[in-house]
Parts: C-alpha cells; structure tokens; sequence
C-alpha cells in the first residue's frame, strides 16, 4: 500500500464537512462512485494525550482515574485517522449514513499519559452484504515503533452495491434511517436484519445503565465525535431518526470496564452492535464467564438490551490477554 502522511491529526467537524460535500457531488453525479479500496494507508502523528479530557472520559464510563489509558479510549485518539480515510474521494462508499457493525480491539499494553504515538488507518474487506456492502477499518497505534494496540471496526452501507456500480434500495434501519456517519446499530456481517431470526432469551441482567438524554452530547465532548445522530432528538429526527442514540465506543467502554475494572496492561475485546441504544433510555446488562479460548485464556462475556427488546442492542467478549480476535 501507498502511505500518506497527515500533517497533523485530522480534526473530525471537518471530515464530516468533507463527506457531506462528497455526498452532494455524488447525488449530483459529479463523482462517480469507485468500485474498489483506495490502496492507501494514512499515518499522523499524536499525543500527548490530554489529561483533563482523559480524566472526564474515564468518570463518564465509570472507570478510575488512571494514567493508564483506556483502550476504548485509544480507539477516539486514533479515530481521526480512520475516518480521513473514509472521506477520500476514492473511497467507495459514502461515509455518511454507514453504520456501525462490531469492533475488536487487542492491545499488548496500555498507552499512558505523556506518550507520543503514531496512528495508521486502512480499509480493506470490501464485501457484499444481504443488505448492501460492509467494509473493515483498521487502525493501528505504536510508541517509538512499536505496535501496541490495534482495532477493526466493520461498517456498513445499506443498499449500496459496489459491484458493477449497482445500488440497491436502500433498506431502513431499525429507526427508519440509517443515519449520518459511522453509527451504532444494524447487524452482524453475517446476520439477518434486526428483528428477523431467532427470538432473544435474555439472560439474568446483573446490572441497570440509565441512559440520560444528554448522554451522547456528554460523550461528544470527551471524545471529539459530534455526530448529530447521537446529539439530541431534533437533530437525529433532521437525519430521520426518532430520538437520539448511544455512541458505540461508548457502551464499549462500560462494557470493557465492568468486564476487566482492573485494567490489565494487555486486553483484548469485541462488541457487536445489533440494534441501536437510544437516549433517553436504560440497559439491562448481564456480564457472565465464558468459555476459555484455548482451554486457559479467561474470558467474560457481556449482553446489553433495552427491557421487552426483541434484539439485544450489544453483545461483546473481553478476555485479560493479547489473543487473536478470531477466537472467541
């Protein structure tokens, strides 16, 4: 793959400004749409990591201040980087409106407070999906060369065929759009639509996450995502949604800190988002021991609903050690 260096790490309000001129030009037929992965992989440089905004990160996911930094954290410092991926021109599908999947994480030891880190981003796995493309990104984070912690988040576009530059009907989601940037909720690559399949059993919850209807402006401001989608009511009904609803890190992270409060310094996670956690509202959460790995490696298991859900809205594995995310 080609490398392009970023001056400095991407600021996302302009990545969203950029998709959405991308989107206008491609609605006017201005751009055609690209029918592969860019073969381009982008770096910038980042850190040190702020500590005032580190600590407000920490307390709204429940996690103790510590100057070891969340890996659900690590996955906002990079996230720049991936989405200016996404918003290249030749990327082949439209950012806005795609949907948040699953993301796995493995992280061979914790970034900590005062380090300089460099974050590379690519994309590749461009698949047809029964409801229209789904595609990876992966970031990769390293100190002085050394790779500590890498992430695959899989998104995708509803309705849009890349193969011979077909688009299908859009299919809505579960609130009636798809929405606008990278969003929690849809299926697995590999599963049917929400609601289709079979009935959801929950399991006995172990604990209840009240979600304010500030919630997702709270988060915004740790994180630096200002997806209106996750803002408010009226500005998620300007994007067809309902109401407003969760980010997907951030329920990853809760789901990460009840599974592992200790923190290890190697961790490895997965969450698949299913159907979206909307604001205001509450969670049943069930945080359970799984089966090992590979006979040794502890692993906890995490599903989280909405009460009378007929979907859960995340379903997710944490496990104490750096293991291959294709396991559990």
């Amino acid at each position: 793959m080609n490398e392009v260096l970023l001056p400095a790490m991407p600021a996302l309000a302009g990545l969203y400004r950029q998709a959405a001129l991308g989107a206008v030009l491609r609605r006017a037929g201005r751009r055609r749409p690209a029918t592969a992965l860019p073969e381009n992989r982008h770096r910038a440089s980042g850190g040190p990591v702020d500590r005032e905004r580190l600590t407000a990160f920490q307390h709204l996911v429940g996690q103790a201040a510590r100057d070891a930094v969340p890996s659900a954290y690590v996955h906002t410092l990079a996230f720049p980087v991936a989405m200016s991926v996404m918003a290249r021109p030749d990327f082949p599908l439209p950012m806005l409106g795609m949907v948040h999947l699953s993301n796995t994480v493995v992280q061979t030891r914790a970034l900590r407070v005062g380090e300089e880190f460099e974050s590379v981003a690519y994309a590749e796995n461009l698949t047809p999906h029964r409801s229209g493309t789904s595609v990876d990104l992966v970031t990769e984070v390293s100190v002085d060369g050394q790779r500590i912690w890498t992430g695959r988040s899989v998104y995708l576009a509803r309705g849009i065929r890349t193969a011979g530059g077909r688009e299908a009907d859009p299919v809505p989601s579960p609130e009636g759009s798809t929405g606008a940037g990278p969003a929690v909720g849809g299926d697995r690559r590999d599963s049917a639509l929400p609601g289709n399949g079979d009935a959801f059993t929950p399991p006995v919850p172990t604990a209840q996450w009240h979600l304010a209807s500030d919630t997702g402006r709270a988060y915004a401001a740790v994180s630096g995502d200002w997806n209106p989608i996750h803002l408010s009511a009226p500005s998620a009904r300007l994007l067809g949604m309902k109401r407003a609803i969760a980010h997907g890190v951030y329920l990853a992270a809760r789901m990460v800190e009840m599974a592992e409060p200790a923190a290890p310094e190697a961790l490895s996670w997965g969450v698949d988002f299913l159907s979206p956690a909307l604001l205001p509202g509450t969670l049943a959460v069930a945080v359970r021991p799984g089966e090992p790995l590979d006979g040794s490696v502890r692993r906890t298991e995490v599903t989280g609903w909405a009460p009378g859900a007929k979907r859960p809205s995340f379903t997710g594995w944490v496990t104490p050690e750096a293991v291959d995310p294709a396991s559990p």
